[in-house]
């Protein structure tokens, strides 16, 4: 908006939704862990219902078709439709002639369950076409209902090319873009957008640097459960925060009581953490696309150690950023966390090139610049 340009909000009805003056047109929010909108009894109808409006919304295809004729945007730039709002909505901006951007913040187009993990760990089996890998191994929740109907979803949308209709894809990384293009997705379709933060909102400043950060989901693919053991095999105790929510925290809590775990943190106490911390491990064992958590510690001049595997080390510079080690190796994962202990020095001088490369390559200017300029070659095609 700064830029001069009016965005259109169209999204679900939350309670934390920022006010909008278009939220008349929002599509009603619907709790899929019952099958029930807010406020409505369970029944076998219902829920048949919202089985199929998760895999297309008519009721965000009607709203959409009306906000669409009276405000004739130019260009629709799509996050997380799925489920709530669904690809169906990609149609109704195609017929009006609207250009579609699509931001791929996971591998939903790729692999029903979105995450491309399995019970034995990291998948590729789906290629964003054979879907049924997905109910022979259970991905969604270790359900057979619960995966049948992510896999229905996913053939009806490759039926109905839903996604055709996208004019570009951007990937928030460059091992996405790569999956994307080797599954048969066109390379000018796909084009490499990074996350950005704004480094004037993490000022440095001396810090009490005096424990080993971790934040996030604490959920399968996470890694948190190898960092925890790392930690334990330290020669020297230090204080392991771990700051989130998830399904897996009850039962960490409770198998490694000396750790301290805050739960849920945001805002200005969250970036007061990261700054406080000595450095920030992120032990992901899944195919992380872009780190967040990772922008946010370099911002601070934090030093990430941080797995080899997804997005990761393009953002973490082995030895120049930050440290890499082997995803899930226990003992490297340690190693590389008592070098960091052991080494005040080797601490800074990585934390500053790490707030370096992010200033010059993941600033939130940067970005915003790089959206802008994609926008207007997009309304420029024929």
């Amino acid at each position: 908006m700064r830029e001069g340009h009016r965005v259109i909000d169209f999204s679900m009805r939350h309670s934390e939704n920022l006010p909008s003056e278009f939220s008349r047109y929002f599509v009603s929010n619907v709790d899929y862990s019952t099958g029930t909108r807010s406020g409505e009894r369970r029944s076998a109808a219902r829920k048949i219902k919202i089985a199929i409006d998760f895999v297309h919304n008519r009721e965000a295809v009607k709203k959409l078709t009306s906000l669409v004729n009276e405000e004739k945007p130019q260009i629709a730039h799509l996050h997380n439709i799925y489920h709530q709002i669904t690809p169906a909505i990609i149609d109704v901006m195609k017929k009006a002639g609207v250009k579609v951007l699509m931001t791929l913040h996971d591998y939903k187009v790729l692999c029903p369950s979105y995450l491309m993990l399995n019970k034995t760990g990291p998948c590729n089996r789906c290629k964003g076409k054979f879907f049924w890998h997905a109910v022979l191994s259970r991905c969604r929740d270790n359900s057979l209902p619960r995966s049948l109907l992510l896999t229905i979803e996913a053939y009806w949308h490759r039926y109905l090319r839903s996604y055709e209709g996208v004019d570009l894809f951007l990937s928030p990384s460059r091992f996405m873009a790569d999956l994307l293009v080797h599954s048969g997705f066109e390379k000018s379709r796909v084009k490499v957008l990074h996350n950005g933060v704004c480094p004037e909102d993490h000022p440095r400043s001396r810090a009490k640097e005096d424990y080993v950060l971790h934040f996030g989901r604490l959920a399968r693919g996470k890694g948190t459960e190898t960092l925890l053991r790392a930690h334990s095999l330290l020669p020297e105790p230090i204080t392991l925060r771990i700051v989130g929510t998830g399904p897996l925290l009850p039962e960490l809590r409770q198998k490694y009581p000396s750790v301290e775990f805050t739960g849920h943190k945001s805002g200005g106490e969250l970036k007061e953490i990261i700054r406080n911390a000595s450095f920030v491990v992120i032990p992901s064992e899944w195919y992380e696309n872009f780190s967040m958590t990772a922008l946010e510690a370099m911002a601070f001049a934090k030093p990430v150690i941080a797995s080899r595997i997804g997005g990761l080390p393009e953002q973490i510079e082995d030895g120049r950023t930050g440290l890499l080690f082997r995803a899930g190796d226990v003992n490297e994962l340690a190693a590389k966390m008592n070098l960091l202990i052991e080494n005040k020095t080797l601490r800074k001088e990585l934390g500053l090139a790490a707030r370096v490369k992010l200033a010059r390559e993941y600033s939130l200017d940067r970005h915003c610049r790089i959206l802008v300029e994609t926008y207007e070659a997009l309304l420029s095609r024929v």
